[in-house]
């Protein structure tokens, strides 16, 4: 974690919106362990009048565990969302986000470590930052065939998952291939072809 002023990040944000020459995203982020979520609301603000991309994410809980944003919270991301976006942030804001900030499941097939590589400071595949250790395969012996078993490998984390980048490169398997069910413990497909 680090903790800088919004005197430091705005001078950061000019001068990448004056000379970048690469797309910036800025993702606020609001949960249980943020203590001013106006600060959100005020980065992205500012994000969007200098012309950048604007995201918010919500986190976990010191433990891991989601927690339902309080009332404050709530208000917060409700102006957020009202915002101007792009498409493909307000399509997964309305498909995951509204119900993590209530503190409840989605169901949907998360495609970490096939349409989407974290890989770590030791070269390992993982899911994603939050869930190191799977499958935990070097990057140089990651196959088509490792590829295609995370594509239809269910994560037990996905219900609860804010890893809002995993969400939207899975996102257009809603359209493109038909995703998996899971009810409970056990999951059903319903279709099941790759491309």
């Amino acid at each position: 974690m680090s903790k800088k002023s919004l005197k430091v990040v705005d001078k950061k944000l000019r001068l990448l919106s004056e000379y970048a020459e690469f797309s910036v995203n800025v993702n606020s982020v609001v949960g249980s362990a943020i203590r001013a979520p106006e600060d959100a609301l005020v980065i992205t603000r500012r994000a969007l009048d200098l012309g950048l991309s604007s995201t918010m994410g919500l986190i976990h809980d010191g433990s891991g565990r989601l927690q339902p944003l309080s009332d404050r919270q709530q208000d917060v991301y409700q102006q957020i969302e009202r915002l101007k976006k792009p498409f493909y942030t307000a399509a997964h804001y309305n498909r995951f986000h509204k119900n993590l900030a209530l503190g409840l499941p989605n169901e949907w097939s998360c495609r970490a470590g096939s349409r989407y590589l974290y890989i770590c400071e030791d070269g390992l595949v993982h899911y994603c930052s939050q869930q190191r250790g799977y499958p935990g395969v070097p990057l140089e012996s990651y196959t088509t065939d490792d590829i295609r078993r995370e594509f239809s490998t269910p994560k037990p984390c996905a219900p609860y998952c804010t890893v809002g980048c995993v969400h939207r490169v899975s996102t257009m398997d809603f359209w493109r291939s038909p995703q998996e069910i899971v009810v409970g413990r056990r999951s059903s497909v319903v279709s099941h072809t790759h491309d």
